[in-house]
C-alpha cells in the first residue's frame, strides 16, 4: 500500500522546511510513503529548498496557475507514481502531520473514498467572526449541493482513495476544495470526515485578498459546479421565477384592463410578455443543458477508462 503526500506550494521557502519535518515517516498499514512538492511557479527557492530537504519529486509549473491547477497536477503525478492513497496538505504547516494516520484510516478500512479533515472552524482562534460565519454557511451550502455531511468544506487537508482520485475532474481555477466534494457526492463516492487539530497561524491566506473576494469567487464556483451537475434544476428554477414574475405582472395588467380598460398600463403587458418568453426559453435551455450533461457524463467515463489504460501501460 503506497501513500503519496502532495503539497501544493507558491513562494513557500520559509514555511516548507517545518511542514516537511512534521510529516510522518511510517504509518500502520502503509508500505511506502512518498512526498511530492507541487511548485506553482514560485518566484523564490521553493523547489530548491524542497530538493535540499530530501524531496525527490518536485512538479514545477513555469508560471503561477492557481491552487486548483497545482492540486490537479499533484493528483496526476500521484496516480502515475502508483499511489493507493493520496493526501493533500498545505505548505504553511497549518495541518498537523500527526493527523495523517487518522485521516487515511477510513480509506484503509474500506469505509470511504474521500476523507476531509474537520478543523472545527468555529473554535479556531485566529479566524475572525466573519470568516467563521462564512465557513459555516459555505459548508452548509456544500452539504446541500453535494448530499454529503462534511462540516468543514474549505479544509484542504484531505485524503483520496485511488478510485476517487481517478474520478476527479477539477475545472475551477480558484480552489479545488468545494468542487471535489460536490463531484464526489454527485458521483456517489463515499465521503466522510475526521476531526483534526491545526497549528497556530503562520501567515495570512494567499488564496484571497479579502473576505469579499473570497465570497464572490466561492459563490461563483459553487453555482458553476452545481449548474454543471444539475443544469435542469438550476435553469428550471430560474425559468420558473421569470414565468411567475411575468404571470404576476400579466395578472396585474389583466385586472386593470377589465376594470379601467388598461389605459396607461401597456408597459406592464410588454414586460409580462418579455418575462414569460424569457422564462420558457430558460427552461428549454435547461433541457438542452441536461442533454449536454448526459454527454459530459459519458465523456467522463471515457476519460476514466483512458486514465486507467494509461496508468496500466505505465505499470
Amino acid at each position: 500500500m503506497k501513500l503519496v503526500i502532495q503539497i501544493p506550494c507558491y513562494n513557500e521557502e520559509s514555511y516548507l522546511p517545518e511542514t516537511l519535518a512534521d510529516l510522518p515517516r511510517s504509518l500502520a498499514g502503509i508500505d511506502e510513503i512518498e512526498v511530492v512538492v507541487v511548485d506553482d511557479g514560485s518566484a523564490d527557492r521553493t523547489s530548491g529548498v524542497a530538493r535540499e530537504l530530501g524531496v525527490t519529486h518536485v512538479v514545477r509549473a513555469p508560471v503561477n496557475q492557481g491552487l486548483a491547477r497545482a492540486f490537479s497536477a499533484g493528483l496526476d503525478y500521484a496516480l502515475k507514481a502508483g499511489a493507493d492513497i493520496i493526501v493533500n496538505t498545505d505548505a504553511d504547516n497549518q495541518y498537523r502531520g500527526a493527523d495523517i494516520g487518522k485521516l487515511i484510516a477510513p480509506i484503509l478500512h474500506g469505509e470511504a473514498d474521500l476523507v476531509i479533515g474537520n478543523r472545527d472552524p468555529a473554535s479556531i482562534k485566529h479566524f475572525s467572526f466573519a470568516k467563521r460565519l462564512l465557513q459555516r454557511f459555505g459548508s452548509w451550502v456544500v452539504r446541500g449541493l453535494s448530499g454529503t455531511r462534511v462540516p468543514d468544506a474549505a479544509s484542504g487537508f484531505r485524503a483520496f482513495s485511488r478510485e476517487a482520485a481517478l474520478r476527479m475532474n477539477v475545472v475551477s481555477d480558484f480552489t479545488y476544495t468545494l468542487e471535489t466534494i460536490i463531484q464526489a457526492g454527485k458521483k456517489q463516492l463515499l465521503v466522510t470526515h475526521v476531526d483534526i487539530g491545526v497549528n497556530p497561524e503562520r501567515r495570512p491566506s494567499r488564496l484571497f485578498k479579502n473576505v469579499g473576494s473570497y465570497v464572490m469567487r466561492s459563490v461563483t464556483t459553487l453555482i458553476r459546479i452545481y449548474a454543471l451537475y444539475e443544469p435542469l434544476r438550476v435553469f428550471t428554477m430560474i425559468g420558473t421565477a421569470l414565468i411567475l414574475g411575468g404571470a404576476a405582472i400579466g395578472g396585474r395588467f389583466l385586472f386593470f384592463y377589465l376594470t379601467t380598460g388598461g389605459e396607461g398600463h401597456i408597459q406592464s403587458l410588454i414586460l409580462a410578455s418579455v418575462l414569460l418568453l424569457a422564462g420558457f426559453q430558460t427552461v428549454l435551455i435547461g433541457l438542452l443543458a441536461d442533454l449536454i450533461g448526459a454527454s459530459r457524463r459519458m465523456l467522463e467515463d471515457v476519460v476514466l477508462r483512458v486514465r486507467r489504460l494509461e496508468l496500466r501501460e505505465r505499470d
